[in-house]
């Protein structure tokens, strides 16, 4: 069947954007388009749109050409109201997450937390420890003086789709199987806990690959495996994962501006060995740049 338009074309944040659906028998795929609008889009854009997970697609879209952004998630036909309204707040914060992630522009973390936290306190007590705040909140939770650009949540396979439930007034992606790059084929959401023109971006994953686990895996999608602490916030205590991963991950992307405070932060809280020796042998780091983050917390 061919792919049929079910929104759009909708302007904003310097974008032409459409929404699409292609169904073949029981499996419903939608696809986000977004390609550059013009001044009619309030454009040009101020940055790419991969940092929000979008990727051009291997052939020219029928609906946005050769340089088209697309997003895609395998969703039940029957959810198309859903899909819609997640598509639709989307580009209307859009705007909001590019000056945040290309001008500078700020990002309420602690109010948006206060938000996510209190909404998790309604999870039924089984599901109840079946999440962790992670990546860089989770360091600045711990005292590392950074600012987050965004709000990443672990949980379970258990949980993943509860989590969607609990906000759903705020999605941006529906709960889905999706393909985030790096990460893979997940099940997962993303959100923009706020209004339209101020919050912060929400994120929560499992993957679904049949690979064996492998241990201190930060999103695993399975509880026992992340290295986890704890951290006070507005009074109560919430679970967070060890700094150890935001400063191996830091060190990856180059981020030379955020590595002093999380090494201080590592050797504040006392280093886990195992699990920084296991993250530097996973990692895509020079054996020498290694050696150096290694020495840099533990001598």
């Amino acid at each position: 069947m061919p792919s049929e338009m079910l929104s759009g074309p909708d302007l904003g944040a310097g974008f032409l954007h459409q929404l699409s659906t292609d169904r073949d028998g029981d499996r419903t795929t939608f696809t986000y388009h977004a390609q550059v609008g013009g001044q009619d889009a309030n454009g040009p854009p101020k940055g790419p749109l991969d940092v929000f997970g979008f990727v051009h697609p291997l052939s020219p879209c029928q609906f946005g050409g050769p340089r088209c952004w697309h997003r895609r998630f395998l969703v039940p036909f029957a959810e198309t109201a859903r899909v819609r309204q997640c598509y639709n707040r989307n580009r209307f914060v859009l705007q909001t997450m590019i000056d945040q992630a290309f001008s500078g522009g700020p990002v309420p973390i602690d109010s948006a937390l206060a938000e996510v936290v209190g909404r998790l306190d309604r999870l039924p007590a089984e599901a109840a420890g079946d999440w962790f705040v992670g990546g860089s909140t989770a360091a600045w939770l711990l005292g590392a003086k950074l600012t987050p650009h965004d709000v990443d949540l672990g949980t379970t396979r258990a949980v993943v789709d509860r989590l969607g439930a609990l906000f759903a007034d705020y999605l941006i992606e529906p709960v889905a199987t999706t393909d985030w790059p790096v990460a893979g084929i997940v099940r997962g959401a993303r959100a923009f806990v706020g209004t339209f023109a101020t919050g912060a971006r929400l994120e929560w994953s499992v993957p679904l690959d049949a690979a064996a686990e492998r241990p201190f895996e930060e999103w695993s999608g399975r509880p026992g495996i992340p290295r986890l602490a704890t951290a006070s916030f507005h009074g109560r205590e919430v679970r967070v994962s060890r700094p150890e991963y935001s400063l191996v991950r830091a060190a990856e992307k180059g981020a030379s501006d955020r590595l002093p405070t999380l090494v201080d932060l590592v050797r504040r809280l006392g280093t886990d060995r195992e699990l920084l020796e296991v993250l530097l042998d996973r990692s895509r780091l020079a054996p020498a740049t290694r050696a150096e983050v290694r020495r840099s917390v533990v001598g």
